[in-house]
Formats: C-alpha cells, structure tokens, sequence
C-alpha cells in the first residue's frame, strides 16, 4: 500500500500529525488524518493507497496521542512501513534544522528527504543506523537477554550497533562476545527490518553458539538464560524482528520434531 515517491507537488492529502515521537488518532481511530488541504511546512512523505501523505510535525502532543511503538502493536503488519517512516523522517526534520559543518539554518528540499545548507552548502539526509540483531541457539535452546529497560519478566536476542570499519557478520561476533561472552560457530542471515527508534536498520541472523556458557556484561545485559520451546519468558512484541528470528526457529525446531 505505501509507494516511496514524494508527493512534492501534492497541496492536499492524508496528514501524519507528529509531536515528541507521538502520533495523533485520525479518521477512524488510526494514524492518518482525514483528507484535507496542507498548511505551509507539511513535509511530503509517500503514497498511500494511492493518496498523497504530509507530515505535520507539531509543538506539543495531545494526551489522547499513542507512541510510535503502540501504534506498531495495534495496527496490522502492513502499516509497519507507514509509521516507521513518518517516525524516522519526523526524527531527522527534529534534528537537522541547523547544518552540522558550520551550524547555520538548514533548509529543507522538496525534491527529496534533504536539508540544504545555504551558507557551506552541506546536504544532510535522513540518518539510517545500521544494526545487527541476532538469535542464537544451541540445538532447540535459544539464548535470550534481558536489558535493564526491559519492561519486567521480557527476554529477547541480542543485538548492538555495527562500527565504523567492521562487517555486520563481525558485529554479531564482536556484540554476543561482549554481551553474554558466547564465542559463535555459524551464523546464518535472515531478513532486515527498520526500526524507527530513531533511526536503526536492524539486519537479523542466527548464529549456532559454539558453548552454553554464558558470561553477561552486567551493563547492557543484567541476565540471559538458555530456554527451550516448552519453557518460554514474555517475549518481544509480534511486530519486531526480534520475534519474528524467535517464532522462526520455534516453527523450524518444531517442523523438526514432528
């Protein structure tokens, strides 16, 4: 349903009403506002469903406003993209109003998701933080973590940023080795998914642990445990990745077993 063109011509349409990483109800109780005419500075965002959607960043939030992570736990999957976009997009309009080279007022583009510096003419676009994420197992067993902000009793993979000069395969290494001190055997990719807070692109894999010790950090991890699929801890939410690399091997192991 969503079409990555830029409405830039379009003065009228769908509306993503956005404030403090918070997005109004619209018609019918979901994000999109009613068809309507845009007022100056509504940014251009996609199609949807054939319409023209604007983005309308404003100053403060209703308190009937849902996050960004609500709205992905209430809506069905194929509205992920809509929302991740107005959210990063929203993230980078925030943060680029002055040029990062001489910080002077940015300007921003209609042509495309820019921020033109009229003074050096440094040309910022939306940042996109690449992450790896991963599941690992030792046979059926997967190792899940807790951080400590982590809502209570939630496990989930484990995952880091990816740094400057490394692969996403040496990330993986590099984060389960300092995470939970688990050295790998293979790794095995399996999908991307964005990750609008703010801006990350998570890049998903198994990996096959070569032992069962674990050695947590205490820091970004305060406790990891092996579980099998009959004894399971709260689990992410359905829209992440990181169920979606869980409820993979669960149906795998289980395709096995049968």
């Amino acid at each position: 349903m969503l079409k990555r063109e830029l409405p830039h011509d379009a003065t009228a349409g769908r509306l993503i009403r956005l404030a403090e990483g918070r997005i109004a109800p619209g018609e019918d109780g979901g994000p999109l506002q009613a068809p309507s005419r845009w007022q100056t500075g509504v940014q251009p965002l996609c199609w949807w469903g054939g319409e023209p959607v604007g983005l309308s960043l404003e100053e403060q939030a209703g308190c009937d406003w849902l996050d960004g992570r609500d709205w992905l736990a209430s809506l069905p999957g194929d509205w992920f993209p809509l929302v991740s976009t107005a959210l990063q997009v929203g993230a980078w309009l925030r943060n680029h109003r002055f040029c990062g080279r001489c910080g002077a007022p940015a300007t921003r583009l209609d042509s495309e998701f820019a921020m033109q510096c009229a003074q050096c003419g440094q040309r910022n676009y939306p940042r996109i933080s690449p992450c790896i994420i991963t599941l690992v197992t030792h046979g059926e067993s997967m190792l899940l973590a807790r951080s400590p902000r982590f809502p209570a009793g939630r496990y989930s993979t484990l995952a880091g940023f990816i740094e400057p000069g490394e692969s996403a395969e040496e990330a993986v290494r590099r984060e389960v080795e300092e995470e939970v001190g688990v050295a790998l055997g293979r790794l095995r990719y399996f999908q991307s998914q964005a990750w609008p807070f703010p801006h990350s692109l998570m890049l998903g894999y198994f990996a096959e642990a070569a032992s069962r010790r674990i050695r947590i950090d205490g820091v970004e991890i305060s406790d990891a445990a092996w579980f099998t699929p009959k004894q399971l801890p709260k689990l992410p939410p359905v829209y992440s990745i990181s169920r979606a690399l869980i409820d993979t091997h669960l149906a795998e192991v289980g395709a096995r077993g049968q």
